[in-house]
């Protein structure tokens, strides 16, 4: 795909501006968390950083997806949680302060891992002709649109606590709108072949996000973790960062076939999270009952 204005200038910005939005729910005690909660950071990091891309490579052999789409589907396992895990978590009851902290450790974390898993994932499927992530311009790039405003709403947050406060919502639904905007955009530049990347690309991606969510739910389980503890490493290794998936895929590598599974896998996780909320609502009123009674 020739790189336009959408994709040069608008992704970028979207993603800097939705990461600015993260900044501004952060504070430097959110980092410490990984040695208030060292058990349940750890298995939140593993599940998201090793079991995701792990379950998308065998995912991929297994149902024999080749080039474009495989490289794809693992653009979207090597990506951090999202901003929106943490609003999910928030709603389904669970530990919001770990999900923040998981979301900023990996996002860190995932600014090295994601060129070198990448590249491996373009030579390994077959995609040698496409373009590669040279590792330190990556790095900054990625750097410059997820760091950095992360940084800055930092630190207007904590200069302007007040102003953070009454400009959170309105950011978080920016966010929301920036994003399905990206989302719809993706749709819209490969209309002529969704159908067919839906058909092959749609079964993997379901399967990875299922996964995911099941698995680290139960490991998180036989650690015999606190039930809030469980649904944000749950909620937060199956929701990943869509916007920064598809910015890859057609900004970086210039491909927007390959934002596709980024697409389709993003559609799927807002339908599971709209049902992990409902349940975890419903799990909350017969407690409540419960205690009652």
């Amino acid at each position: 795909m020739e790189s336009n204005l959408i994709t040069s200038a608008f992704l970028p910005l979207a993603l800097a501006f939705i990461m600015l939005g993260m900044g501004l729910s952060l504070n430097l005690g959110d980092f410490k968390n990984i040695f208030r909660y060292p058990k349940a950071m750890v298995l939140g990091l593993f599940c998201q950083l090793i079991l995701l891309p792990v379950l998308g490579f065998f995912l991929i052999l297994s149902f024999g997806l080749e080039g474009t789409m495989a490289v794809g589907v693992m653009i979207i396992a090597c990506c951090p949680g999202g901003p929106t895990s943490n609003m999910i978590t928030h709603l389904s009851k669970g530990d919001t302060a770990l999900s923040i902290s998981l979301t900023a450790m990996s996002s860190v974390i995932t600014i090295f891992t994601i060129p070198l898993l990448v590249n491996f994932s373009i030579v390994y499927f077959g995609e040698e002709g496409s373009v590669s992530l040279p590792f330190i311009p990556t790095v900054l790039r990625i750097t410059g649109v997820t760091l950095v405003p992360v940084a800055i709403g930092m630190w207007l947050k904590n200069r302007f606590a007040a102003m953070a406060q009454k400009a959170d919502r309105p950011v978080r639904i920016a966010s929301i709108l920036f994003f399905v905007l990206v989302v719809g955009g993706a749709i819209f530049n490969e209309k002529d072949q969704i159908v067919n990347f839906f058909a092959v690309a749609g079964p993997v991606t379901l399967l990875l996000n299922v996964l995911t969510f099941g698995l680290s739910l139960l490991f998180s389980r036989l650690l015999t973790l606190p039930v809030p503890q469980q649904l944000a490493i749950s909620i937060e290794s199956g929701i990943q960062n869509g916007t920064l998936g598809i910015m890859i895929a057609a900004t970086l590598l210039q491909n927007s076939a390959m934002a596709i599974p980024v697409v389709i896998y993003s559609l799927i996780m807002f339908v599971a999270s709209i049902m992990i909320v409902s349940i975890a609502g419903k799990m909350d009123k017969g407690r409540l009952v419960n205690a009652k009674g």
